[in-house]
């Protein structure tokens, strides 16, 4: 460790340059040589540097994401050339460029703290050393020495002997109960961390590699802090336990406003998202119309939780639009016009599908429509209507100078039907 953090040496200098900022004006509250000034210099350090990666967290969020999404396709060339792993590896590159992601953008933030974590090692081991390391000169030397957490020096560490932490003016007891809290409570977090987003923030739809790789790493990451962390000093312990609260708490502030499509987190967000716009008719925040907007955009290709969202609008009368608003759906809202026929709001008539006739009214539907139609034509004595039923196919046939008998064959093979018809006689043999 102490060969690693000296590779890391050239930032020292402004690594404990900023410890000594902040521990002027917390040795202002709280006294130059206690536990609380050093400490919360050390936590300020570590908020300072967390706030300066928040681009790089954002970029991390974007490619975890990507990867995500990328997930299927990754499965099927796998699968598609799982013999051949040098060919494997080629497709992967061809997607990775095509689609523009990166697999190490998800490990930028902790490769950009690593040389501050190292330097911060580095610091703390030099005091513990009694060596003057960047602008730490003697005086604050001496003062560092004496600051204690909770009874630990700042310097000590799990492994030193009773000879070391004597000359450091503390128990060996105390240290090593105080530092295996500290390694308990930086494991726990980091477990917590990972099980996080691997039980709220996963597609659960699509099952990967990668999927069993993150939760691996559940598992992983915390007995690795578990091993390492009887090495480091109790001021690396404390840095290290802040920026694991941090990452837990950030990343619980981005399941919560921004989850992984098809996770149990967006199922979560987008109920209270249907919540909100239904109770207020609009979507508030940019977030949120961003979020709506993406979903529109996707069409059928939606998973259930999208779909169960626009259902709730739709149910509401309101419908989500392409630029994430909603407005009032005319077509949801069913009114019935004067005369009682269902029409929606812009006044249009509201299509309804026919009634299913029965047989027999199938049937007799020409013979009623004929007669209805009779009915609203205005009668005069000169109509047929008038005329004598036996009168009707005489009359015809003397006007068209052909047999009662053909007229009636010819308009049966027409396919025209009026009335009932004779059964036909059976065949003689």
């Amino acid at each position: 460790m102490d060969t690693i953090a000296s590779l890391f040496s050239f930032i020292t200098t402004p690594v404990s340059w900023v410890i000594v900022q902040f521990h002027t004006v917390y040795g202002a509250i709280f006294g130059p040589d206690t536990g609380w000034a050093w400490g919360l210099s050390i936590v300020s350090l570590v908020i300072l540097i967390r706030i300066c990666l928040i681009p790089l967290f954002v970029k991390q969020i974007k490619a975890t994401r990507a990867m995500q999404t990328l997930q299927p396709e990754m499965k099927k060339i796998q699968e598609r050339y799982k013999n051949d792993k040098q060919r494997q590896s080629e497709e992967m590159m061809k997607l990775y460029k095509e689609t523009g992601t990166n697999p190490l953008s998800s490990c930028l933030p902790i490769l950009a703290q690593s040389p501050f974590f190292f330097a911060l090692y580095h610091v703390l081991n030099s005091i513990a050393n009694n060596d003057t390391i960047g602008v730490i000169n003697q005086s604050l030397l001496e003062s560092a020495q004496k600051a204690h957490i909770v009874g630990a020096p700042l310097a000590a560490k799990f492994t030193d002997s009773a000879a070391d932490v004597a000359a450091l003016d503390a128990s060996l007891t105390t240290v090593r109960i105080v530092t295996a809290v500290m390694i308990v409570l930086m494991s726990a977090s980091q477990f917590f961390t990972q099980r996080q987003l691997m039980t709220k923030n996963v597609d659960t739809t699509v099952k990967t590699p990668f999927m069993q790789q993150q939760k691996m790493l559940m598992y992983v990451f915390p007995v690795m802090f578990a091993v390492f962390g009887i090495n480091f000093p109790v001021g690396v312990l404390v840095y290290w336990l802040t920026t694991n609260v941090w990452t837990m708490g950030q990343q619980m502030y981005v399941i919560r406003n921004n989850p992984t499509p098809g996770s149990k987190a967006q199922a979560e967000y987008l109920e209270r998202l249907t919540k909100h716009v239904t109770q207020h008719d609009k979507v508030g925040k940019r977030r949120d119309r961003a979020i709506v907007k993406a979903i529109v955009a996707k069409g059928r290709d939606r998973n259930e939780f999208e779909r169960k969202f626009i259902n709730g609008l739709s149910k509401a009368n309101l419908a989500a639009q392409a630029d994430g608003t909603v407005i009032k759906s005319d077509a949801a809202a069913v009114v019935e016009a004067e005369d009682g026929t269902p029409t929606t709001a812009t006044g249009a008539p509201k299509r309804q599908q026919p009634k299913r006739q029965s047989k027999s009214q199938r049937q007799h539907g020409g013979a009623a429509g004929a007669k209805a139609a009779g009915e609203n034509e205005p009668k005069t004595s000169l109509t047929k209507s008038d005329e004598p039923e036996d009168a009707k196919p005489a009359a015809a046939a003397k006007k068209g100078g052909a047999k009662p008998a053909g007229g009636t064959r010819s308009k049966a093979q027409s396919g025209q039907r009026k009335g009932p018809q004779r059964p036909k006689s059976p065949s003689k043999k």
